[in-house]
């Protein structure tokens, strides 16, 4: 029987192994595409194979399950393009060390984490501009987060609390520690920002599972509070944005921290906030891959303003972007609504002001991704604009996203709950315990 200790490093190890394979076939795009989406597929059917020998954690599998499916979404929507070259080798990087996060067990765990956040931070530094300097703040974020993740290794609580809770922090984004977050998503190329988007809130969730079951009153009280400015600045920041990339980040910036909200109140997390987390970041990632589709057309550079009309020329492609965009505003019948109306009816709303609060933010969301999609589909057709409609790998790549989402709407958050007969376990259990 396979050591328990050595299946995270085996589930690690396949798209890290396919990374090398990549690395070797990188002189053709078409083939290092192929590649990688294969090994995001393997890494998927791995992680189902083993998943029963893995101790099941507080928030469940489900966000284990939906990383390698973002990667491969990613990847397909992607163009097969000798610039993104290394955007697929990397999005195998960051799949290996994220399911190593997820599953790993205390010091293993904490290695691959801090070798995400430094991956990270390496990509960051490497397409900084300096006509963006504001990403210095998103990289001195990912800084101070790999500072904490050392603080809670080498530390007791609860210096080593405040460090895991502040990490958790930035990789789930809480304002005001939002900038490394946004600038992923804003500055990273390629398949990179549609699969960060759900790849750093999963890992930042499964480390607050267990943060928040021993942190004190006032600490829960100041984080819900810090949650609900959050929802309604995202929504509001969003309302404000003309460029996609960042609406999009804002916005999942205000779900975020709704979810926030919902764990500060309950103090403890739930399959339920893996649904909604785990939604927020498909349906972001899929409308990212979306916007990806038309840069990829017009040009990284694209003015959003300066596109309109898609709907008549690219049937498909509007299709598809309405229903990822009803997701992303949280109707049903897809995944965002069923995790938020799941953690609504099961917190404690003793707050009326804060349920205003959350309803405003949600609500908000109707009228900024509506109003993308009004602007993008419909409006004047231009003519000088080239009406080519999805390829086969875009259009299985925004199908298979929005059949996730859908999926997560309809089946029960029960499937994905931990064994009840089996203790939970993290990946630094020892760094959470808090002196109360």
């Amino acid at each position: 029987m396979m050591d328990g200790a050595l299946i995270p490093l085996l589930l690690a190890g396949v798209p890290l192994l396919g990374a090398l394979v990549s690395l070797a076939i990188r002189s053709n795009p078409d083939r290092l595409k192929l590649s990688s989406i294969i090994w995001s597929v393997i890494s998927f059917g791995a992680i189902i194979g083993l998943s029963v020998r893995l101790v099941t954690p507080p928030e469940g599998l489900l966000p284990l399950y939906l990383l390698p499916l973002a990667a491969t979404a990613s990847l397909l929507g992607q163009p097969a393009h000798e610039n993104h070259r290394r955007s697929s080798i990397m999005t195998l990087v960051c799949l290996g060390l994220g399911v190593g996060t997820l599953t790993g067990r205390d010091v293993s765990g904490q290695l691959f984490l801090m070798a995400l956040i430094v991956s990270v931070i390496v990509l960051l530094y490497r397409h900084h501009t300096a006509l963006w300097p504001i990403s210095w703040w998103g990289i001195g974020s990912f800084g101070l987060a790999v500072l904490c993740v050392g603080i809670s290794f080498v530390s007791g609580p609860p210096l080593s609390s405040v460090a895991s809770l502040l990490t958790c922090a930035i990789l789930l984004p809480l304002l005001p520690f939002h900038n490394g977050y946004l600038t992923a998503l804003t500055r990273l190329p390629g398949s990179l920002p549609s699969f960060i988007v759900l790849l750093l809130p999963a890992v930042g969730l499964h480390g607050l599972a267990t943060v928040m079951l021993a942190v004190p009153d006032i600490v829960a009280w100041t984080v819900s509070l810090f949650a609900l400015v959050g929802a309604l600045y995202g929504a509001m920041k969003a309302l404000a944005q003309s460029r996609v990339r960042l609406l999009l980040a804002y916005s999942s910036l205000s779900f975020f921290s709704m979810l926030w909200w919902f764990a500060a109140s309950t103090q403890t997390t739930t399959p339920r906030a893996a649904m909604l987390v785990g939604a927020v970041g498909l349906a972001t990632s899929g409308l990212l891959i979306a916007w990806q589709v038309i840069r990829t057309r017009y040009g990284d550079d694209v003015d959003p303003q300066s596109v309109s009309g898609l709907a008549s020329v690219m049937p498909q492609y509007a299709v598809l972007f309405s229903l990822l965009g009803l997701a992303a505003m949280g109707l049903p019948p897809f995944g965002v609504f069923a995790g938020f109306m799941g953690l609504l009816f099961a917190s404690p709303l003793t707050s009326s002001v804060a349920l205003l609060v959350l309803l405003i933010a949600w609500l908000a969301a109707s009228w900024y991704i509506l109003n993308m999609g009004q602007r993008l589909l419909f409006g004047r057709q231009r003519s000088e604009l080239r009406s080519d409609d999805l390829c086969r790998s875009e259009l299985f790549s925004l199908l298979m996203v929005v059949l996730i989402l859908i999926a997560l709407g309809v089946l029960p958050a029960s499937l994905f709950e931990p064994d009840k007969s089996t203790p939970p376990t993290t990946t630094i259990t020892g760094s959470f315990a808090w002196n109360k």
